[in-house]
């Protein structure tokens, strides 16, 4: 395949790069891990990404980011916002299409999983959800967003068995990035505000 088709087969929501990233803007990332990770061993060893902060930090800046480093070594990888995958889950579910779905699912090399925790899943959407973490383990490398502290995961997944679970299996073998500090968009509004009134 070649790299156009897996970008596109990737589907990115937008291109964004590492190059792009302002880490002098967000210190609390860890950005030898980051450069790190962007070679691709965490793959090899089937290793997932927990990107950790509240919205705005640069979560999905860095999920894409390594994606796109994937996808240039060659590796099989798909972009999924939960609340996207959990309703391709469920359409497959009601379609009798669900094993042909997760057949392609175990396909990818890496799954990038954006913003866990912002909806709730209810109790059929976090099986499924599940479902993926639970075959993912082990086989395949995931990279998750979210803006929740692990003690939190129950509001999403509603259940404290089914968070524990995942949980467990994702951390497992796992680097753990976590953002801090005021929203990009935030901050960026701030200034073009700033730009637009002039000096006072």
């Amino acid at each position: 395949m070649s790299d156009g088709r897996r970008l596109k087969a990737a589907r990115f929501p937008q291109t964004k790069t590492l190059d792009e990233f302002d880490f002098g803007q967000q210190p609390s990332i860890n950005k030898p891990l980051v450069l790190e990770l962007a070679k691709g061993q965490y793959i090899d060893n089937r290793e997932n990404v927990l990107l950790i902060g509240s919205s705005g930090v640069g979560k999905t800046h860095l999920a894409i980011a390594l994606g796109l480093a994937a996808c240039g070594q060659g590796r099989k990888v798909r972009f999924f916002r939960v609340t996207e995958l959990i309703t391709l889950l469920m359409e497959a579910k009601e379609e009798k299409q669900l094993l042909r779905f997760r057949k392609q699912i175990k396909q990818l090399d890496l799954i990038v999983l954006d913003e866990l925790g912002y909806v709730p899943t209810g109790k059929v959407g976090a099986e499924l959800l599940f479902d993926v973490l639970s075959t993912a383990y082990a086989r395949q490398s995931l990279i998750v967003t979210t803006n929740l502290p692990f003690e939190q995961w129950t509001e999403v997944l509603g259940s404290e068995r089914l968070s524990g679970a995942a949980l467990d299996r994702l951390t497992h073998r796992c680097h753990i990035l976590e953002a801090k500090g005021e929203s990009f968009r935030l901050r960026d509004a701030r200034r073009r505000q700033r730009r637009a009134t002039g000096p006072s």
